[in-house]
């Protein structure tokens, strides 16, 4: 009978998906949503940008074996990239009228550095997509019997099949239904499961230390991976077409920024509701931590609660898992059609470009379903995915943004240093968590561009004048 419930909760997400693509005229509205969502369903896309099985699946994994440490990255982390967004890029990113993220690199800087952003944006989102699929297989391979590989292959159908018809628009409408049964969802189960047993008792076994906000040493290596958590997808995934694409959808600059610091909000408090569910299945079935923690939580409400409150779960699940997975194939889609097969198509019409889009939803579709079938930790898939957009593009995004004109040269050595420095701190597993080290490469590398581009300029004039003479 859940079986039943869910597969109709899918069929459902396709109908209006397919509704919501009668709005797609024109590219515009495949990939923004021709800019016209209100702040009650920007909000909602936003909010659901990351609300999927990272959340439900591997946080509450990480929680149970490291305590609130495990989760800084998830959601605290991803919260702070909201309010970041909203405080300080979502209206100037606003202003500039752009597509895509791609297009602020051609922008600030020139096309070769919008193909090299281009090219890292894509690759990030495999990772983060093959991430959703391997869920949603898991949540079928649990609930009906379903092979690993026949539940990611049905579930992605199910998300593929939407996301090419309508984009932006039926990514929205179906995020902002999805986002009603993730709030009313988990709100009910957590507010049913708690009546079972006082939190006292549910925390009383549990060690002095899982519930530190902090490391409570003096070691510079624990403080700088702690700073690591809090910028993986706190600074890691502002750089993303995601993000963009949806804070960008909204109908005015006003609503881009507000519904960003709402969706910030409701993010960190809603995501903390899976915590609390962590905590009572420890309790109430100890046997479970002994098996596979990201299916710590289904297991809890598959084995003590009643059909209703496992369809409210599993459909709070499922719709967190499709709403992520939806928005992460249509963003790396739009800049792969957009910013790096577009400009080689001068005579292509707009038609033509929709058609192109949906190509694009396709083949990114393909290929994390490659990746997908290949590895299932979920929690390590969308990490990666944070920290490589973090390496590669955040620095030239914050100078292109702070300083103009900045070399196009020192962005890209920014780029390819970052990535240099990160895999290689990755090859030789770094005490210190590897993304640090991409970081100041990062950095390092947009300073040496900038002093040897500025040399350039200096001693140019000079030679002229030595000529003159």
């Amino acid at each position: 009978m859940l079986l039943l419930f869910i597969g109709l909760y899918l069929l459902l997400n396709v109908f209006i998906g397919v509704w919501a693509a009668r709005r797609v005229k024109n590219t515009s509205d495949y990939l923004l949503a021709g800019r016209q969502l209100p702040f009650y369903i920007s909000t909602a896309v936003v909010f659901a940008t990351w609300f999927g099985s990272e959340t439900l699946l591997g946080a509450s994994s990480e929680f149970a074996e490291n305590g609130l440490l495990g989760v800084i990255e998830d959601p605290f982390g991803a919260a702070l990239c909201l309010f970041l967004v909203g405080l300080f890029f979502a209206k100037k990113l606003y202003r500039m009228n752009l597509l895509t993220f791609g297009d602020f690199y051609r922008i600030r800087y020139n096309r070769a550095t919008e193909i090299s952003a281009s090219v890292f944006l894509v690759v990030s989102y495999f990772g983060w997509v093959a991430a959703q699929m391997v869920a949603i297989g898991i949540i079928l391979n649990l609930i009906s019997g379903l092979s690993l590989t026949t539940g990611i292959l049905a579930g992605a159908a199910v998300v593929v099949i939407y996301t090419f018809m309508g984009g932006m628009w039926s990514v929205s409408i179906t995020d902002f239904l999805q986002t009603i049964m993730i709030i009313g969802g988990l709100l009910v189960v957590t507010f049913l499961t708690v009546q079972r047993l006082p939190f006292e008792q549910v925390t009383a076994d549990l060690p002095a230390n899982f519930f530190d906000f902090y490391p409570q040493t003096r070691s510079v290596p624990d403080w700088i991976n702690y700073f690591a958590m809090w910028i993986t997808i706190g600074l890691g995934s502002i750089p993303q077409q995601d993000v963009f694409q949806r804070v960008m959808s909204a109908k005015s600059e006003k609503v881009a920024v507000w519904s960003s610091y709402a969706a910030g909000f409701l993010y960190l408090t809603v995501a903390l509701l899976p915590l609390v569910l962590t905590l009572y299945a420890q309790v109430l079935h100890p046997e479970l931590l002994h098996g596979d923690l990201q299916l710590l939580l289904p297991h809890l409400i598959l084995n003590s609660s009643s059909l209703a409150i496992q369809v409210l779960f599993f459909g709070a699940l499922i719709s967190a898992i499709i709403s992520t997975a939806s928005g992460a194939i249509l963003a790396p889609a739009a800049i792969l059609s957009e910013n790096i097969i577009r400009p080689y198509l001068p005579a292509i019409t707009d038609t033509q470009l929709l058609r192109l889009s949906r190509f694009c939803v396709l083949l990114v579709s393909v290929v994390s379903l490659g990746l997908a079938l290949m590895k299932s930790n979920i929690f390590e898939l969308v990490s990666s995915s944070s920290a490589l957009s973090l390496v590669s593009l955040f620095v030239p995004l914050v100078a292109g943004m702070l300083a103009r004109p900045v070399s196009p040269f020192a962005a890209i050595l920014s780029m390819l240093s970052g990535m240099a420095v990160w895999i290689l701190a990755l090859y030789l597993e770094t005490e210190i968590n590897p993304l640090i080290y991409g970081l100041g490469g990062s950095i390092l590398g947009l300073l040496v561009g900038l002093l040897l581009k500025k040399s350039e300029t200096i001693s140019l004039p000079i030679s002229k004048k030595i000529v003159r003479n």
